[in-house]
C-alpha cells in the first residue's frame, strides 16, 4: 500500500485531499500541528469508513517537531511514496509594500517556504525509498509573477508584500528541488489549488474544497510519464493547466 503524508491536514483542502487518497488505496498520515484537531480529522475519516489514516503532530515551523515528526513516521515505515506540503498562512487581507512589517513576512515565510523546506529535507531519505515518490508543493496562483506585470490579469490588483512573494518563493523553490531529483523516479510540482472557498479566505472564493483537492491530488499520483518542474493551475491557465511562473 503507498504511502502519504499531507502537512496542515486537520482541515479545509489538506483534509479533503487525505479523504481522497484514501478513496484510491493510499494509507494517509495526517499531518497537524495540534493534537487535539488532527485527532478530531482523523476520527471523522474512520467514521467515514476511511480507515487508513492515522494523525502525525508535526509543525512546520518547529525544527524540534519536524525532527519528531520524522522519527515517528520512521518507525512506522520505511517508505513514504508522497509528501503533500500543504501547511500555509495568509498573514492578513492588507499586506502593502512599503508598510507590512518585516517581521509579518518572516512569519509568513517560516511556514510557507522555510517549513516547506525543512519538511522536505526530513523526510526525503523515506521518499527516496519509493519507486515512484512524488513531491507536491501547494502553491497559490498569486504566486505567479509573470501574471503579476500583466495587467489584463483578472488578479492583477491583488498584491500582497507577505502572502504572495512567500508563494513565489516556494514555486522557485519547486524548480530547485525538481531540477535536483530530474535523473530519479521523482516527480515535483507546485499545485495552485485555486480560489476556493476556506477559512483561509474566509470564504470568499467561489471553487469548492473538493475541486481544490482533486487538483492537489492529481499531482500526488501522476504515473511515470507525468510531468516534473510544472506549476499547476486551472485558475491561471483553464486551457493548458499549466500557469506562468
Amino acid at each position: 500500500m503507498k504511502t502519504a503524508l499531507i502537512t496542515g491536514a486537520n482541515k479545509s483542502i489538506g483534509f479533503e485531499a487525505a479523504r481522497q487518497l484514501l478513496q484510491q488505496g493510499y494509507h494517509v498520515y495526517l499531518g497537524s500541528r495540534d493534537a487535539q484537531r488532527g485527532q478530531q480529522a482523523v476520527d471523522q475519516l474512520w467514521a467515514e469508513g476511511l480507515r487508513e489514516v492515522e494523525l502525525l503532530v508535526i509543525d512546520v515551523t518547529d525544527s524540534a517537531s519536524i525532527t519528531a515528526a520524522r522519527e515517528a513516521l520512521g518507525q512506522k515505515t520505511a517508505t513514504l511514496d508522497v509528501l503533500i506540503n500543504n501547511a500555509g498562512i495568509l498573514g492578513g487581507m492588507a499586506q502593502p509594500a512599503l508598510t507590512t512589517s518585516v517581521s509579518l513576512i518572516k512569519e509568513v515565510f517560516d511556514t510557507n517556504v522555510f517549513g516547506v523546506i525543512e519538511v522536505t529535507q526530513a523526510f526525503i531519505d523515506l521518499l527516496r525509498r519509493s519507486a515512484a515518490p512524488r513531491i507536491v508543493n501547494v502553491t497559490s496562483g498569486l504566486g505567479s509573477l509573470t501574471l503579476h506585470t500583466d495587467p489584463s490579469w483578472k488578479y492583477y490588483a491583488v498584491k500582497g508584500a507577505a502572502y504572495q512573494p512567500s508563494k513565489a518563493a516556494l514555486n522557485a523553490y519547486t524548480i530547485m528541488l525538481a531540477y535536483e531529483l530530474r535523473d530519479t523516479p521523482f516527480k515535483v510540482n507546485a499545485v495552485d489549488p485555486g480560489y476556493t472557498a476556506t477559512d483561509f479566505n474566509h470564504h470568499s472564493g467561489p471553487g469548492t474544497v473538493h475541486d481544490a483537492a482533486a487538483r492537489v491530488v492529481k499531482a500526488a499520483v501522476l504515473g511515470p510519464d507525468g510531468p516534473t518542474s510544472q506549476f499547476f493551475s486551472d485558475d491561471n491557465a483553464p486551457e493548458t493547466g499549466i500557469s506562468p511562473w
